[in-house]
């Protein structure tokens, strides 16, 4: 018997290394070629460089690779994108913490200077994990989306859609985070129970009496300008219509029955105020009060404030507290988990400010947008539900304007005299808070001087443009009328309200259609009890040392495995080591096998025709599978068939006759595993493409996917559990009577019902 043509006797996580200059070497391999069969274009998400690569993230890049793999070998001719999101607070924020220094004490150049120079570095290192990994994306094309190329795209679209009417100026409350400085979009906040205190201040009414009020805000009494209670509270049922008096301002406000007043908590009775939260900014509109704005962008208390202005919101709220209990105005405070709305970010409250800032309409637009995310396919369709919930859950236009440096400029600018904002031409990235305006005189006024906007986008505005950067938008029209809607967006859970959502308003906007065919939505990374994975906490796993220790394989292998379409996932290191052994399976059968010389064809006996059955049915399930793009399936139904009836049936029934030279018993080994190893090449690239290359010459990621195999009788399929149970009964009583596998044994005989495999059994088990 020849030796092996894997001569290594295991396999080695260093293979991966050298696979990955191989495929360096080939730079076709894995390359968009419109000759491969039709186009397939995936939009990836570009991920945010804020420090190293959260293993959770790169788990699920894994699975978007095994997404792009498998298509390539149904037929596809995948293009392939990868993008770095380099916009936004997170790298300036990163900045000012490196350097003790807030934003605006920066000269804008030179801060933006070192937020390049930091996320350049940043983003360097998560794309050095992304091709450790085996990801076949376009590097040598990646976009990044604070290049200028792109940011004039961004610009380019916006003032598309800003002739079209679609953008307005607008002062309005909204939300504000005085972290980071600027107007935020409902899409930033995130609502979690916080610690707080619940005052219970007593207001005198001027008719005799008092109206206490439960508040968590006692630092907007100066902002106070109604108190409402519930028509059905009897609590408060003589308070309403009479006038309150504020204490420590000693303003008169009046007291108003209104639904809004929640009976079940705290007192029943709320101050309504400018602004303590959402409710206060749609009373202030429906009772037609005049706000006061008591904390200021920087998050400082206001001269309206009195003797608290100047203060930070915390110390400005202890101080007022203590000046209630003092004037015996507080009754009594409670200790209380708050749900409070947080920058997401920062991860500091957020504040309702009146602010002046530019809106995108999308309110007008939600039934249209409902009826579009109906057209997309989901995978898993239940997640479909939570972007129609999050449309459903808007209550104010995208307000996309940011008083930030890092993002991409705004391109407007407005004439110094008659004050007419002006919108260049697309097509230069415009920068106009350092350019000059593009005009010699204003349109209207003649007036020569102009005064360049200098607030930003919300990165999300760049984001949202993403797939029709990938799909050539304005720059190969051939290319994106074949390729819009773009086939399909994959992306985690967690950017459903963000990314999915601004990118299907965007393109909706732009062209009036879905914005893809297909959504992939994966679930998220957590830790080995199911918590979410933070440095903080300690239990944080660094994507490097797991690649070294168990390598891309095994960590892909786990990503697939372990998780269904959609579901959360616990990374742990035993659970990746686990994957780790079946690739040692893998090569351990593969390399022995790999003594027989590959033959085209043989002649087949009952126990290789069903083997070959069984394959058809595993081929089946997991092409299947791979075209719902549920990796779960083929990596499970892989590992069950190589460890529950190849190896340890097959194999072994065919093994003398292997050793014989039989034609039937090669044919079916090495039929076999050609086609495990192209159902499983999506998933478990380095192991499957040295096995391939080694024993069959050439990459196994230049094949197809393989098909149903013809002529195979498929109702042998349904001798399957006849064949295991004997198997495994033979092996049990061969132990329990102290005999090795290998020995003979008596009073054992082959079921009638098995009577074709007869011979192979016997063999197998030497029975007389």
């Amino acid at each position: 018997m020849p030796d092996p043509k894997l001569a290594a006797k295991q396999w080695d996580v260093n293979f991966e290394e050298e696979l990955l200059q191989v495929w360096e070497r080939e730079p076709g391999l894995y390359a968009y070629n419109p000759d491969r069969g039709p186009t397939y274009v995936i939009d990836t998400p570009p991920p945010y460089p804020s420090g190293d690569w959260h293993p959770g993230a790169v788990v699920a890049y894994a699975l978007i690779d095994m997404i792009a793999r498998s298509q390539r070998m149904l037929g596809k001719a995948v293009v392939f994108p990868f993008g770095l999101d380099r916009n936004g607070i997170n790298i300036e924020r990163t900045v000012e913490k490196k350097h003790g220094k807030r934003l605006h004490q920066w000269d804008r150049q030179e801060f933006i200077d070192k937020c390049r120079e930091e996320i350049t570095a940043i983003g360097d290192g998560i794309l050095r994990i992304a091709k450790r990994m085996g990801m076949t994306a376009d590097f040598g094309h990646a976009y990044y989306t604070d290049s200028d190329a792109y940011r004039a795209f961004s610009q380019a679209i916006f003032i598309d859609l800003f002739n079209r009417g679609l953008f307005y100026r607008g002062e309005r409350p909204g939300f504000y985070c005085v972290a980071c400085e600027t107007p935020l979009a409902e899409a930033d906040i995130v609502h979690e129970e916080v610690p707080s205190k619940l005052a219970w201040v007593r207001f005198p009414l001027t008719e005799g009496g008092e109206v206490t009020i439960a508040t968590t805000r006692p630092e907007l009494l100066p902002a106070c300008r109604a108190v409402i209670v519930h028509p059905d509270d009897e609590r408060w049922r003589g308070a309403a219509g009479k006038t309150a008096t504020v204490p420590l301002f000693g303003h008169e406000v009046p007291v108003r029955a209104h639904p809004e007043a929640r009976m079940d908590f705290g007192s029943g009775a709320a101050m309504i105020c400018s602004y303590g939260d959402l409710v206060d900014i749609r009373l202030f509109r429906e009772l037609q009060l005049e706000p006061v704005k008591a904390i200021d962008e920087r998050g400082r208390m206001t001269a309206a404030a009195g003797p608290y202005a100047g203060l930070r919101v915390e110390p400005a709220r202890e101080a007022v507290l203590k000046d209630l209990e003092s004037k015996g105005a507080l009754e009594k405070v409670q200790s209380i988990l708050h749900k409070t709305p947080l920058c997401e970010r920062s991860r500091t409250p957020v504040e309702f400010l009146l602010t002046e800032a530019w809106y995108l309409k999308q309110l007008e637009f939600r039934p249209a947008l409902e009826r579009v995310v109906g057209e997309m396919a989901f995978h898993p369709p239940r997640h479909r539900q939570l972007l129609l919930d999050w449309i459903a859950s808007l209550t104010i236009d995208w307000p996309v304007s940011r008083h930030r440096y890092y993002h991409t400029e705004i391109p407007l600018w407005t004439c110094g005299k008659c004050k007419l904002v002006l919108v260049p031409k697309p097509g230069p990235y415009y920068r106009p808070w350092r350019d000059a305006a593009p005009w010699e005189e204003c349109p209207n006024c003649s007036a020569t001087e102009f005064v360049g906007e200098t607030r930003v986008f919300d990165t999300w505005m760049d984001s949202s443009c993403s797939n029709l950067w990938v799909t050539r938008y304005g720059k190969d029209e051939a290319f994106f009328d074949e390729n819009f809607p773009t086939h399909l967006r994959t992306q985690g859970r967690e950017i459903v309200r963000t990314w999915l959502y601004y990118t299907t308003l965007k393109s909706w906007l732009v062209k009036g259609e879905k914005p893809f065919q297909h959504v992939f939505i994966h679930g998220l990374g957590l830790d080995a009890r199911g918590r979410a994975m933070h440095r903080t906490t300690g239990n944080y796993l660094p994507a490097d040392p797991l690649i070294q220790k168990f390598g891309a394989d095994a960590i892909r292998f786990f990503a697939a495995s372990e998780t269904g379409p959609g579901d959360d996932y616990r990374i742990s290191e035993d659970k990746i080591g686990g994957a780790q052994k079946f690739i040692t399976k893998l090569w351990n059968v593969a390399r022995f096998i790999s003594s027989f010389p590959a033959i085209p064809a043989g002649k087949l006996k009952a126990s290789d025709e069903w083997i070959l059955a069984e394959l058809n049915a595993l081929i089946v399930e997991c092409r299947g599978a791979y075209e719902e793009y549920n990796l779960f399936v083929p990596a499970n139904r892989c590992r069950e068939f190589l460890w529950n009836t190849f190896a340890p049936h097959y194999v072994e029934m065919v093994k003398g006759r292997a050793y014989q030279g039989d034609d039937g018993a090669v044919y079916g080994l090495h039929a076999t595993l050609r086609d495990l190893l192209r159902l499983l090449a999506p998933i478990v690239p380095f192991s499957t493409d040295k096995i391939w290359r080694e024993v069959y010459g050439g990459s196994v990621h230049g094949e197809l996917l393989p098909s149903l195999r013809a002529g195979v009788r498929e109702e042998l399929t349904k001798a399957t559990p006849g064949i295991q149970a004997f198997n495994s009964d033979t092996w049990k009583r061969k132990r329990e009577a102290g005999i090795s596998l290998g020995q003979p044994i008596e009073g054992i005989a082959v079921p009638e019902a098995l009577k074709d495999f007869a011979d192979d059994l016997k063999r197998m088990h030497r029975l007389p």
